[in-house]
């Protein structure tokens, strides 16, 4: 299989210490043939000094030197915030005395053993680079969305003194608080990322050491499946394949066949002929569900993108909300997608204490809408539906085929909304939420989204079940204006 990782996609800037100085000629050698700006050094103090100065963007770093050993070296980096995120690989000869807890411990995020394979080597390089730069983006757009965020309370804090003025001040206000979801997806992302930093590939290095090279090729392909970009499966096709896929794996007498036909769905694997004599094989079932942790690893990087292009529509809405409408044109698509794609970006708070039922039809048209806007509104009904069971029961997404319409439903079993604001809910401004967490705009946007769509919205509540249904037409060929 051919190696995509051997050349780096920039001149990064590695830092090599090594006391051996037949060890430094061969890294910097290599290295600097592979397109990479390598400094060496011979002295943990020395390099130390350096990288407070410049740091490098990853450090390969020797165990045994004189004076500061490999691990001292590594916790004096970490010790100061100049140089504590920058990844660093331990290197160590096979005869000698390697401790891996403890250089894991400080602060270590691979090592590699003498003699290494080069192949591996610039794999593993390349790898952490990678993950590098994916953190130092989400830093960089953290720190824009924060800069945003205090912008907009300084903007509140100016309007507060005429009562209109202090409408839009509760409005950004509530936009803020919006942008807590896509946070949240970023940080539930992150945080699976570094720790499969911290572990995950010290378990694939051992995974890959003990696995027949013959059976390297089939874990590769497993791996980059889910990354074939000329193929799309949609989520009604993957429903298909999970049900298929069990049934099949049922009848060839395989354990925990329905486990294993949702990790191949995910994967977006669609033929399971091809990966069938893999499982019925001792390691088969191994192999399939590294794979799937590594393909999990994938897909949580495009949630990090997902989710900060998500905060950045959040706060372009703040500037066009007075507008009469989006300039952006309607496509073409199927509305189960985007409610999947919402559902998504909120799993890490339906893991645990939601019981969430999908009711959707075997066959769904696709229809012309405002993909953006529906996407706001799956946000603030799902979002709302969760508070107001304060993130425990259950919560039903119903969508129904009605002649040249399609009704999608929320329902929840959260405590009701009284009788008496029942008809208030969807006016601006107005909530039943304490000061601070809430603008009461968020059904307001919901209902305004609707009427462009010619929709409608209706509720219906009782104590342990609210409903909200969005109404919409079926329009199977392209309008020849905006709705």
């Amino acid at each position: 299989m051919k190696n995509t990782l051997a050349h780096p996609i920039k001149s990064n800037y590695i830092m090599v210490i090594d006391d051996t100085p037949e060890n430094l000629r061969l890294f910097k050698l290599l290295l600097t043939k592979k397109g990479y700006n390598v400094q060496v050094f011979a002295e943990g103090i020395l390099a130390i000094d350096s990288a407070k100065v410049q740091p490098p963007d990853l450090i390969l770093l020797d165990i045994n030197m004189p004076g500061l050993n490999g691990y001292q070296v590594c916790e004096q980096l970490k010790n100061n915030k100049l140089t504590c995120d920058i990844p660093v690989i331990f290197i160590s000869a096979l005869n000698e005395v390697f401790d891996k807890v403890k250089a894991f411990k400080v602060g270590g995020v691979d090592y590699i053993t003498k003699p290494f394979d080069v192949e591996e080597l610039l794999a593993r390089i390349n790898t952490h680079l990678h993950l590098r730069s994916l953190q130092e983006d989400l830093q960089e757009k953290n720190e824009k969305l924060e800069q945003t965020l205090q912008e907009l309370k300084r903007t509140q804090a100016q309007l507060i003194n005429s009562e209109k003025m202090a409408a839009l001040g509760q409005l950004v206000a509530g936009i803020a608080h919006e942008l807590n979801t896509p946070f949240g997806a970023i940080r539930a992302s992150i945080e699976m990322i570094s720790s499969f930093v911290h572990k995950g590939l010290f378990d694939l290095y051992n995974f890959m050491q003990n696995l027949p090279r013959d059976q390297h090729q089939v874990f590769w392909d497993l791996v980059n499946i889910s990354e074939r970009k000329n193929i799309y499966i949609s989520t009604r096709e993957m429903r298909k394949n999970r049900q298929k896929f069990a049934q099949n794996l049922k009848e060839c007498n395989i354990q925990n066949y329905q486990e294993i036909a949702d990790m191949l769905a995910d994967m977006k694997i669609d033929n399971l002929e091809v990966f069938l004599p893999l499982l019925r094989e001792a390691q088969g079932i191994d192999i399939l569900e590294k794979a799937y942790e590594i393909s999990t690893l994938k897909n949580s990087t495009n949630t990090i993108i997902t989710a900060t292009e998500k905060s950045a529509k959040v706060i372009y809405a703040l500037k066009v909300y007075n507008n009469k409408g989006s300039s952006k044109n309607l496509c073409k698509g199927n509305i189960i997608d985007g409610i999947e794609t919402v559902l998504t970006l909120y799993k890490n708070y339906c893991k645990k204490g939601i019981n969430l039922i999908k009711n959707y039809p075997e066959y769904f048209p696709e229809t012309w809408f405002y993909p953006d806007d529906l996407h706001q509104v799956w946000i603030h009904l799902i979002q709302n539906a969760l508070q107001a069971m304060n993130y425990e029961g259950t919560l039903a997404i119903t969508i129904l085929l009605k002649p040249e319409k399609i009704w999608v439903e929320f329902t929840d079993s959260g405590s009701g909304i009284s009788p008496d604001i029942i008809s208030l809910i969807f006016e601006p401004f107005f909530t039943t939420k304490a000061c601070g967490e809430g603008s009461g705009l968020g059904l307001n946007i919901v209902k305004k989204i609707i009427d462009k769509h010619q929709g409608k919205i209706e509720v219906e509540s009782e104590p342990g079940q609210t409903t909200f249904r969005i109404i919409l037409p079926v329009i199977l060929t392209p309008p020849n204006n905006e709705i």
